[in-house]
């Protein structure tokens, strides 16, 4: 057992997974409530009819605009950033354990966790699989 196999076990595999998944939905959790905080705090007194649809607007229907508008601390732009950290939680797991099995040369496992990657981003970009 090489040096590497041998601090790449499976429980400590398990632990950073865990972690993994623990920080990002807490990072999640804590930037939307503090983004959705905000965002009442500035549009308390704004009078909200609802007698028209309106939509979304543009930059928030991208992941550029919304980086582009959390990094302006942009509140509705924050929360959505905050949704995108949880969408991409399961998804760093996913690489995480092809990483992770490569490691092992576990190489089967290898292949279906880069499928599931791969379905995943395909899924989320749009693309037809």
């Amino acid at each position: 057992m090489t040096n590497t196999q041998a601090s790449w076990n499976d429980q400590k595999i398990e632990q950073i997974i865990g972690v993994l998944l623990r920080v990002g939905v807490s990072m999640s959790a804590a930037l939307v409530f503090v983004a959705g905080v905000a965002y009442l705090w500035q549009n308390h007194a704004v009078h909200v009819s609802y007698q028209q649809f309106h939509g979304e607007p543009g930059e928030l229907t991208s992941v550029a605009g919304v980086v582009r508008g959390a990094a302006n601390l942009d509140t509705l732009s924050l929360m959505q950033f905050g949704l995108l950290i949880l969408i991409a939680t399961p998804v760093a797991r996913v690489l995480f354990a092809a990483f992770a099995f490569a490691l092992e040369h576990d190489w089967l496992y290898v292949i279906v966790s880069l499928i599931v990657f791969g379905v995943l981003l395909a899924t989320l970009t749009g693309v037809a699989v």
